[in-house]
């Protein structure tokens, strides 16, 4: 079963009574009947035996249903049919559709003529339709030719789009001759409109009604972009059956096992609901022929006669082909409509993405001009979100309800887009600012981030004449339940209509689209030229390492030799030199040991940057046990406290340099203190990301940081005391510290207050975290 028919017979009952409650439910494609202007046979292959034929064959043909089932079709009609029959199946463009039908296995009667149209349904069947040619009369090559030619010079020659519909009624007019035609167009929300129309002057005007949605059924919008024509040439004739081999006429029944899909049958029967809304409306024949943009359904030429009116094969092609012209002639019609207006916002459009391609960033190019950004989709309104930072300008709901909005919207986009004219009918919330937000057309630059551009209008109150109250009449069954019937009456009727804005047009929404991809083009070339940035920063990076590396190794030989022959000095020839020379070759042997500090330092950060993490669960507990034994077995130590308020959590992480960490940060703790009794605390918490992290506070008392220099206390070699003080030192502890928790994945910071003391935070990633805690 194709698509369609799976999509229309869900939850449907086969003998369930068709109303209108459930007719958008209805298998209109597999009635398994047929108009009984016409005959229809099921053939089988590869003979093309009669498998099927509708039960008026004895009126078409003046054959007897016994005398053309399981027979082949070429005994009645000869073998060049079947020939043909073949190629138009294979789409043999030689033989097209419609073929001249003859039969003649008629006894003494004249050969019939028939125009047979040849399809293969969806189900697989082959399936032949005949109209007797005594009703389509003769075909005129030239004739079609000429008018064709003549309808196309006009259609050419239109200037928009409300020129080519009222030309195209006036021409199906002339060539049909119904009493009435319309070019009926659809919504967005499937309403439809008369926007054109001809008609007998006695005639009631449709022209400017709307007819809600539901008259026209899903299914039946899907049938007519299968068929570009439906002929119904009397709204009150008895539909005819399929009969097949080896079953009675009287047992023809519609409900088949395996029904055959009808969708591209031009007899296929009528809906019966579709059957007493046309008797309703006082139409006994019409014709509808499919407006099709862009595979999807446009609207129809909707004709009307009010007695019955059959519309020869010849007539009915011309009328689709001018349907198909208008359908291949609307969008070069409907881009040449408020062309002055297009251009106008295709002046705007460009001047923004000219700014912004020099911009850096997007956000400031947009909230520089507001009359620009508002002018470019005809707004009144408009917000731009980037992250955390939220600009309104113009007429919008307050910051809380376009925070709230932009929550819904997120799964809302449609290939980065959310366009509507009534946006409290979708969300219910914006019902309290419809007023100043009934439209909404929404861009997302970035999800992720976020980063959107959202721009409102206001509600425009709407005075809308429906043919009749589009709530129709219901009837209460003998099941106690409602039914919805066909309504009765046209006469037009007047609502207004609440919570919609103007609605957006094509080309302001393209300019929306548009905007958004020069937006989106900054952000990837910014993004881009950062990338570049950090590949010439990390490669800088790893020769810098290289080089301090090379540097601080090579260093370290001859800076042993210098401070080795000053100490030779000193002991070989201390007595001679005494006094002033003695004291240069001891600060000669100072300065090498503090160079050689200074260099061990340099390697060893170099090394961080280069070695390879041995990761793996630590216990904090007992990695700080073995720091603190080295503290407490160091004299220069005694008056120094760590105080581990609470069991620490586990980490996974170099346990080498996790060590280093520590004795680090404790080191700095207790040397830069003047109090007696020195103190560290180590604490932490945990904070619930993606990936679980803890954080480790190590607190101290002692002479603290002054704020102006928190910034640079993380660059190597950086002291903010004189060597000769607290100690001494390298100023290369905390850039080690940095280093370290970095190539951890995790950010280290410090608070202090002068005077008080510091607090060193740093993170780690946590590891079998539930138990820890």
């Amino acid at each position: 079963m194709n698509t369609f028919s799976r999509q229309v017979d869900h939850d449907f009952d086969e003998f369930e009574a068709v109303n209108l409650t459930n007719c958008d439910r209805e298998p209109i494609h597999v009635p398994s009947l047929i108009q009984p202007h016409g005959l229809l046979m099921i053939l089988t292959e590869p003979d093309l035996r009669i498998a099927q034929v509708s039960a008026n064959a004895l009126e078409i043909l003046g054959i007897a249903i016994d005398d053309l089932l399981d027979r082949p079709l070429a005994e009645f009609t000869g073998e060049e049919l079947i020939k043909s029959i073949h190629a138009c199946l294979d789409h043999n463009f030689e033989y097209p559709n419609p073929l001249r039908v003859e039969f003649d296995d008629l006894g003494d009667r004249l050969p019939l003529s028939f125009n047979g149209i040849v399809h293969r349904a969806p189900t697989g069947e082959i399936v032949i339709e005949l109209e007797p040619c005594e009703l389509s009369g003769g075909s005129d090559f030239f004739q079609f030719y000429h008018q064709i030619k003549h309808n196309l010079t006009k259609i050419q020659t239109t200037k928009d789009l409300a020129a080519l519909c009222d030309l195209i009624v006036q021409e199906v007019q002339a060539l049909a001759g119904f009493d009435r035609v319309m070019i009926y167009r659809f919504n967005e929300q499937g309403d439809g409109t008369v926007i054109a129309e001809v008609k007998q002057p006695d005639l009631e005007p449709f022209l400017g009604l709307r007819y809600p949605d539901s008259d026209i059924p899903k299914q039946a919008k899907l049938l007519y972009t299968l068929n570009w024509l439906r002929l119904i040439p009397d709204v009150n004739y008895q539909p005819t059956g399929l009969v097949k081999h080896g079953q009675s006429l009287d047992a023809a029944s519609p409900l088949d096992k395996a029904p055959l899909d009808m969708s591209y049958c031009a007899l296929r029967s009528v809906s019966p609901i579709h059957l007493e809304y046309l008797q309703n409306m006082g139409v006994t024949a019409s014709m509808s022929i499919s407006l099709i943009q862009n595979k999807k359904l446009w609207g129809l030429i909707a004709c009307h006669h009010y007695t019955p009116k059959f519309v020869p094969y010849e007539t009915r092609t011309i009328c689709e082909f001018l349907g198909q012209l208008m359908s291949t002639e609307l969008a070069n019609k409907e881009a040449n409509e408020n062309l002055d207006y297009k251009l106008h916002l295709k002046t705007i459009q460009g001047q923004f993405v000219e700014r912004l391609t020099k911009a850096t960033g997007f956000v400031e190019e947009l909230n520089h001009d507001h009359t620009a950004l508002l002018s470019l989709t005809a707004a009144q309104g408009a917000a731009i979100c980037d992250g955390d930072r939220l600009i309104l300008i113009g007429k919008t709901p307050d910051e809380p309800a376009v925070k709230s909005l932009l929550t819904w919207l997120q799964d809302h986009f449609e290939q980065d887009l959310f366009v509507t004219n009534a946006l409290s009918s979708l969300y219910n919330e914006a019902v309290e600012y419809q007023a100043i937000a009934s439209g909404l057309m929404a861009i997302a630059i970035s999800k992720i981030q976020p980063r959107y551009v959202l721009w409102f209008r206001p509600e425009q109150l709407q005075t809308v004449t429906w043919a009749g109250d589009r709530d129709k009449p219901t009837q209460v069954a003998e099941d106690g339940s409602i039914l919805l019937l066909p309504r009765q009456s046209f006469e037009a009727w007047k609502e207004i209509v609440r919570g919609q804005s103007n609605p957006w047009l094509p080309c302001e929404v393209d300019s929306g689209i548009e905007l958004r991809q020069a937006i989106v083009d900054i952000v990837l070339r910014q993004a881009h030229e950062l990338a570049v940035i950090n590949a010439d920063l990390e490669r800088s990076n790893s020769e810098l390492d290289a080089f301090a590396y090379i540097a601080s190794h090579d260093l370290k030989e001859p800076l042993r030799g210098i401070h080795n022959y000053a100490t030779f000095l000193l002991e070989d020839y201390g007595e001679i030199l005494k006094g002033d020379g003695a004291d240069k070759l001891h600060t000669l042997v100072k300065l090498t040991k503090r160079m050689e500090a200074l260099i061990e330092s340099l390697l060893k950060f170099s090394r961080l940057s280069r070695q390879e993490l041995q990761m793996e669960p630590l216990d904090l507990n007992q990695l700080l046990q073995n720091v603190i034994e080295l503290f407490t077995i160091n004299p220069q130590w005694q008056n120094c406290k760590i105080d581990i308020p609470r069991s620490l959590p586990m980490v996974m992480g170099d346990r080498l340099l996790i060590e280093d960490i520590f004795i680090n940060l404790i080191t700095n703790a207790f040397k830069y203190n003047d109090h007696p009794t020195k103190l560290v605390e180590i604490d932490w918490l945990v904070e619930q990301t993606e990936s679980p992290l803890v954080t480790i506070n190590v607190r101290d008392n002692g002479i603290g940081i002054r704020e102006k220099h928190l910034e640079s206390i993380f660059q190597i070699f950086k002291r903010l005391n004189s060597p000769s003080k607290y100690g001494g030192g390298t100023g290369a502890g905390l850039t080690i510290v940095r280093k370290i928790v970095e190539r951890h994945n995790g950010n280290i910071q410090v608070q202090s207050n002068y005077g008080q003391g510091t607090t060193v935070s740093f993170t780690l990633p946590a590891c079998d975290l539930n138990n820890a805690i």
